[in-house]
Parts: C-alpha cells; structure tokens; sequence
C-alpha cells in the first residue's frame, strides 16, 4: 500500500513538473515574440538570447523532469552555444533562407556576445527552476 501510494505521488510530481515546464516553454516564446514586437536592435537581439537559452531549459525539465537545475541550466548553454558555433558553417545559413522556423530556431551567423546572452539566460533559467523547485519541495503549512 506504502509503495502505491509513494508510485502515485512522484507521478503526480513528475506531471506538475512537466506541466510547468510546458507553461514556462510557453511564455518563453511569447515572451520572445513579444518582445520582437515591441523592441528592436540590441534589446531585442539579445534579449531573445537569453530567451532562448530559458526555452532549451524549459524543453530539458519537460522531457527530464526530475533534473536538477544544473544539470538543466548547463544542456539549455550547451544546445545554446552548439547552435551557435554551427552557425560558424553554412548550413544554419542555408536552412534559414528556406524555412522560417528554421531561422527562429538556428539563427543564420555567429555573433559572439549571443553567447554571453546566453549564458545570462541559463543564469535566470537556473534561478528560477532552483526556486520553484525549491518552494515545490518545502514542506507545506499545518502538514
């Protein structure tokens, strides 16, 4: 019965955790449509850096849930700064004249400060996760 009960509690966890991450990839790619919109040059740019790199990290808890927020803040900078030095070829390049998503998703030409923006939005990202993570594992009130 002790073995049911704690089955369906880290699946109810996992799930509430996945949902999260889901919402959080959400308003992360509103936010940086929004912000697209609404600003332009550098504000812009690196801000949707750092937008970016809190995307991957809601992406990596989604499919990793029960992932520290090292362990995720560290993939979502390293995918972050992969797609950044691919960018040192071709092929981003080539792939962003055809495909708008494409474009979104790769970039088109390195730029070296976007991998400090990202590293900025692996900061937040961590920050966040630690924080929710944190406030999920702390005891309730009157529990």
């Amino acid at each position: 019965m002790q073995e049911t009960f704690r089955d369906d509690e880290f699946r109810a966890g996992t799930a509430r955790t996945r949902g999260a991450a889901a919402v959080a990839a959400s308003a992360a790619v509103g936010a940086g449509l929004g912000l697209r919109a609404v600003a332009a040059g550098d504000v812009a740019k690196y801000g949707g850096d750092a937008l970016y790199t809190v995307l991957v990290l809601a992406l990596v808890v989604l499919v990793a849930p029960r992932t520290t927020p090292l362990r995720a803040a560290g993939c979502a900078l390293a995918v972050s700064w992969a797609v950044e030095f691919l960018q040192l070829s071709a092929v981003p390049a080539e792939l962003s004249r055809r495909s708008v998503v494409a474009r979104l998703v790769l970039g088109s030409t390195f730029d070296p400060p976007d991998l400090f923006w990202y590293a900025v939005g692996a900061g937040a990202g961590f920050l966040v996760h630690a924080a929710v993570r944190g406030r999920a594992a702390a005891p309730s009130v009157g529990a």
